[in-house]
């Protein structure tokens, strides 16, 4: 026990003595007054100056040519994968250690997830890894990628950039290059966080983003596609808007399509929240450094922290229990969470879900060593004073 109260002690070093969240968001700049305008001049739904400009600033921040909002990160993520040419009966490669809806949109598609491994460098999709998987399971037909086990295609990867921690997409790329497969990046966790420079979402055709009332900018519920692709984006933003053709007053629709946009509203929170991202990742960058501070010199556990050739965005803090220290992972959970210390571990490998365990998979060593070592500590922006 001695370890695990230790663990308690160093959290409340940083957080002080009082019950904490795992991550709140702040609402302290323009939220209130966009709201407002936009209760006052009706425009509340999913057409408005805020959804324009919220989709500018979006490209704007992310570096990317196009962004299109829409209702959250899932159907983002359907969407994209949709456009990305994933088609029925399709595989989807997938990391096991990732939140529910990236496999959740590969199914809504009607193509089916296939799990991959993870690296402890990253958190993410293990190039090197992946490599060695597809020459023992993969076969080139008429200039596409089939599964020789199932017969299916394999037809895109969704690498997940794991708490903020970009994966390495170089080495991922030069893979997917090399055997024909569409990246679509799931950032719904980066936003923020770059690597070698260029923001995460910018490698593959197309990538997604969330703003989730836990995500470092919030919509209260809202997602995004960003390309550099201008086709894709017209075509995004058809499809997510019934595709209605543009017309005064006639209600005409030229296929089956979704009702995903985001409202004027929710746009109008995600411009004032995208006003002080800034200031939000230099407050979580310092809760990094103080949590860094309050870990170090104990054994059987360190903060995960970024690597060279990244900025990370921190959204969530991570503890990496030690290999010994795993089997006291949920004694660790118990007692912080007893304490008013919101921590939490991370998800079941999606390959472990009753919907997923007949999927295909590649050895899983490392994302199964990781979800039993894994603790995210409160991460708050608030916690290192006002933002």
């Amino acid at each position: 026990m001695a370890f695990v109260e230790s663990i308690v002690e160093r959290v409340r070093e940083v957080t002080g003595d009082q019950r904490v969240a795992l991550h709140e968001p702040s609402l302290k700049g323009n939220e209130l007054a966009y709201v407002t305008e936009c209760i006052q001049t009706g425009w509340v739904s999913s057409v408005g100056a805020f959804v324009d400009r919220f989709e500018r600033d979006l490209a704007h921040y992310t570096g990317s040519a196009h962004a299109v909002v829409v209702s959250n990160g899932t159907s983002a993520l359907q969407i994209a994968l949709h456009l990305s040419g994933v088609v029925a009966n399709d595989e989807v490669l997938v990391p096991a250690l990732s939140f529910v809806a990236t496999a959740n949109a590969v199914r809504h598609n009607g193509a089916w997830p296939h799990f991959v491994d993870s690296e402890l460098r990253t958190l993410g999709v293990d190039p090197a890894a992946l490599d060695r998987y597809l020459e023992t399971i993969a076969e080139r037909r008429d200039d596409l990628l089939f599964n020789r086990r199932t017969g299916r295609r394999i037809s895109a990867i969704v690498p997940m950039h794991t708490f903020g921690h970009p994966v390495d997409m170089p080495a991922l790329s030069e893979v997917t290059n090399r055997y024909g497969i569409a990246i679509i990046e799931d950032a719904a966790e980066s936003l923020g966080s770059f690597l070698d420079g260029r923001h995460t979402g910018n490698v593959g055709r197309c990538a997604t983003l969330s703003f989730n009332g836990n995500k470092i900018v919030t919509t209260g519920g809202g997602g995004a596609i960003i390309t550099n692709d201008a086709a894709l984006a017209k075509r995004a933003k058809h499809l997510t808007t019934t595709a209605k053709q543009p017309h005064a007053w006639a209600f005409f629709h030229d296929e089956v399509a979704y009702n995903f946009r985001l409202p004027n509203l929710n746009a109008a929170m995600g411009c004032a929240q995208l006003e002080r991202i800034e200031s939000f990742i230099e407050a979580k960058r310092k809760l990094a450094q103080r949590y860094e501070r309050a870990f170090a010199g104990l054994d059987g556990a360190s903060l995960y922290l970024e690597r060279p050739g990244t900025r990370v965005n921190y959204w969530l803090q991570t503890l990496i229990l030690g290999p010994e220290q795993a089997a006291q992972r949920d004694e660790v959970l118990k007692a912080t969470n007893a304490a008013g210390l919101m921590t939490r571990p991370v998800w079941d490998l999606l390959s472990t879900l009753p919907m997923y365990r007949g999927c295909p998979s590649a050895p899983l060593p490392v994302a199964e060593d990781l979800a039993q070592r894994i603790v995210n500590l409160p991460s708050s922006p608030q916690l290192v004073g006002a933002v």
